[in-house]
């Protein structure tokens, strides 16, 4: 008698939204912004370009990182009060992650908050360090509280 299923493939993970790819990819060029000083309109032009980024919503992604671009002084202080530590003592990735979610909370509210909060917290899980994920599902939802109230208190 042969073993069934010792020959069988790995199941395949399941396939990304465009929009949660378009989330990756922001992520990925807010991080290069904020870590080269580079113009995020030039990471932007490089990264559409790039053909083999696979599926993903090229306008959202071009939303977000303009946004936190734009926006990024507000964002900071909307965030630092929910911080534990100063802003410079944090992972450049989970920053940046936090600095995503934070745009998406306070200028996107026709994605529910908790969508925001999973969508960071699984770019966390991906990019950041080991319990990074932990942290900035704390701090998004204590931001949620916050800039989303009804929302929040609605649940």
């Amino acid at each position: 008698m042969s073993e069934q299923g010792s020959n069988t493939p790995a199941a395949k993970a399941p396939a990304k939204s465009a929009r949660h790819r378009a989330r990756e990819l922001a992520l990925q060029a807010i991080y290069q912004w904020r870590m080269s000083g580079g113009d995020h309109l030039e990471i932007e032009k490089t990264t559409r370009a790039e053909k083999s980024l696979g599926r993903y919503d090229i306008e959202l992604f071009s939303q977000l990182l303009r946004g936190v671009v734009s926006h990024n002084e507000d964002l900071v202080a909307a965030l630092a009060p929910h911080l534990d530590r100063d802003m410079n003592e944090l992972s450049p990735i989970e920053f940046s992650v936090l600095l995503l979610g934070a745009f998406e909370l306070s200028r996107h509210p026709e994605v529910p908050y908790r969508v925001v909060i999973n969508e960071a917290v699984e770019l966390a899980k991906t990019f950041g360090g080991t319990d990074g994920h932990k942290y900035v599902n704390g701090v998004l939802d204590k931001l949620a509280a916050q800039v989303r109230a009804v929302e929040v208190a609605a649940k």
